[in-house]
């Protein structure tokens, strides 16, 4: 048995939530979550999130052991980009682009 959760619209880099993603993939539940609440990065805890309401749903469905759930994949993309301007020397200005992603978490029943 499966249970997803999705996390849309987050106003953080993709590519330095793939860097935290990476390190809790194939892990359990709980040491997923341990590993995030314990890693200094903002992505950490928006991850943390997404985990929790993974759990959450899998809680929803009957006959599942919630314990023996495994992080079985993390999929971060690219969400829209916010466009900014900074002004810069001799009335030039350059671009900013502000990223956000698009989170995916998927638990799965068995162990590690």
């Amino acid at each position: 048995m499966e249970s997803k959760a999705i996390a849309k619209y987050q106003r953080v880099s993709p590519r330095k939530t793939r860097l935290v993603a990476r390190n809790v993939v194939g892990l359990g539940v709980e040491q997923a979550m341990n590993t995030l609440r314990f890693t200094p990065n903002k992505p950490a805890g928006i991850l943390l999130g997404v985990v929790k309401s993974a759990l959450a749903n899998a809680s929803q469905l009957g006959g599942v052991d919630v314990d023996a759930m495994v992080v079985k994949e993390i999929m971060v993309n690219e969400g829209p980009m916010w466009k900014r301007f900074m002004p810069r020397a001799q009335g030039r200005a350059t671009k900013i682009h502000k990223r956000t992603s698009h989170i995916t978490v998927i638990l799965a029943e068995g162990r590690e």
